[in-house]
């Protein structure tokens, strides 16, 4: 049968159109309570994925399920932690040492009553930050620290993360002839 025989005996049955794929940008949202991959979860943060493993070994209260082939699957007590831990570390600005420790005295929770970290510990995470790589430390000047000011919210962590990004490559647009 050619195709379009095929085309008129479909209209002739008055079948209805087949169904056709949806475009991307239509895509089914999960519930709430859904569990999240690593990659959903990375884009919902704004956070990559590699730091989210890396968290995972930092702090042993994110325990997602794993499954076949190390595939990991967020509970959404799971990004809850991990939406703060990232407020505390980027926006307001502890280390990793200072999150660890206000887990450990909140047995294990982050309570909502955080006061902000000392100047000593702001330091602290802006040096665990953005350290020097030594291989470009005596190639190029280092870039002048940019002063921020504090907002705590998702723009403003954005802000410092894409600063620390163009100072490193102004450093390295530097070496290049």
């Amino acid at each position: 049968m050619t195709l379009g025989a095929e085309s008129r005996l479909h209209d002739s049955l008055d079948m209805p159109d087949p169904p056709k794929a949806e475009p991307a940008s239509v895509r089914l949202r999960k519930a709430a309570g859904a569990f999240r991959t690593i990659s959903e979860v990375a884009d919902e943060l704004h956070i990559p994925q590699h730091v989210l493993r890396f968290w995972e070994t930092k702090f042993p209260q994110v325990k997602p399920l794993k499954r076949g082939g190390g595939r990991r699957y967020y509970r959404p007590d799971d990004i809850a932690l991990l939406r703060r831990v990232s407020d505390l570390l980027y926006t307001q600005g502890y280390t990793i040492k200072g999150v660890q420790r206000l887990l450990r005295d909140g047995g294990g929770r982050l309570a909502d009553d955080i006061p902000p970290p000392t100047e000593a510990e702001r330091a602290a995470a802006e040096a665990e930050r953005s350290p020097a790589p030594p291989q470009l430390s005596f190639l190029a000047p280092e870039p002048a620290p940019v002063a921020v000011p504090r907002r705590p919210n998702e723009v403003e962590r954005l802000r410092m993360v894409l600063m620390h990004t163009l100072a490193e490559l102004e450093v390295i647009r530097a070496m290049l002839p």
